[in-house]
């Protein structure tokens, strides 16, 4: 079975297809089998530690990155999934539920992409409806009930913009999703595993605490749709990747995001249960700090986080 790979790790590959064919050769070739596989481990981090701006959106939609129901069953325990906004159906885009976290009660709200066409259909590759956006809001208001923190995990391409979405009205899902949660009466940690595009990206992004993968992006458009409409040249993208700030490093600058998660050599799909360790490792840091303070204190820090990320000059 072919392996997916991305053009900037051709040089990894190569290296890798010798060392496999020593393997198969048998022998003692152990010395030269060490050799390869140091120089393969020290080229991974060089080539991962220059990533472009566009290189980075490349590994945030690796196919083989963990998703939020990897991170479910790596992270959390005891998971339920809850289904439905009671108004409309369930949206596959979005699986939510109770969890636990080293034995805390959360409420677990993510986007969900597939493994394969027929999953990614499904799932509508983890661009949500309305629908999906009413049941998170249904779900973080019963967190709210029961006093339960609420952790969201955002990798997502955007909001559908589909004529049905639009119909059931998507804007005001989303924009009655980012009122309640600036609101919310118990703690939100938000962490952006892959892609954050733009408001459907948002509608689960308000948070206390906004961590963020190393090889993640997060960012009002996309780089390939930002060329498209500055430059009329969708080629562009990297000029495009570049100008947005997209980057874990641009966003931790810019008061955007609390926190970036390394990843293990060669991005997250090169070892999930490293990139689980760190994430869960992250997670539960901020909560131990969240729960501690009082509810009102909370939001008045949630408040001043938000405001603190923009400026205006009154002329």
């Amino acid at each position: 079975m072919p392996t997916y790979s991305l053009d900037f790790e051709r040089p990894l590959l190569e290296i890798e297809r010798q060392i496999e064919e020593l393997k198969k050769l048998g022998g003692d070739h152990g010395d030269e089998l060490a050799a390869l596989e140091r120089q393969l481990a020290a080229l991974r981090v060089d080539v991962y530690k220059t990533l472009t701006p566009m290189q980075r959106v490349q590994v945030a939609r690796h196919p083989k990155r963990p998703y939020t129901l990897d991170y479910l069953r790596t992270v959390f325990t005891d998971f339920v999934e809850l289904h439905g906004d009671r108004l409309f159906r369930d949206d596959p885009a979005i699986v939510a539920g109770w969890a636990r976290l080293d034995g805390q009660t959360v409420m677990v709200i993510g986007h969900q992409k597939g493994r394969d066409t027929k999953e990614n259909l499904r799932r509508n590759f983890a661009m949500a409806h309305p629908e999906g956006y009413r049941k998170a809001l249904r779900l973080m208001q019963l967190a709210e009930k029961f006093h339960a923190p609420v952790i969201t995990l955002v990798d997502t391409p955007g909001a559908y913009p589909g004529l049905g979405a639009e119909e059931r009205g998507q804007a005001e899902a989303i924009a009655r999703n980012l009122l309640t949660m600036a609101s919310l009466r118990t703690p939100i940690i938000t962490a952006v595993i892959g892609e954050g595009g733009s408001g459907g990206a948002l509608a689960i992004g308000v948070a206390d605490r906004v961590v963020m993968f190393e090889h993640s992006v997060y960012s009002v458009i996309s780089p390939e749709g930002c060329a498209a409409i500055l430059w009329k040249d969708a080629g562009q993208k990297e000029r495009a990747a570049e100008a947005l700030k997209l980057t874990a490093t641009d966003l931790l600058d810019l008061g955007v995001i609390d926190e970036i998660i390394s990843e293990p050599p060669g991005g997250a799909h090169s070892d999930p249960d490293a990139a689980a360790q760190a994430l869960g490792e992250s997670l539960r840091r901020h909560l131990r700090q969240l729960v501690r303070v009082r509810i009102e204190k909370l939001l008045k820090r949630r408040e001043e986080k938000y405001l603190s990320m923009g400026a205006f000059i009154e002329k």
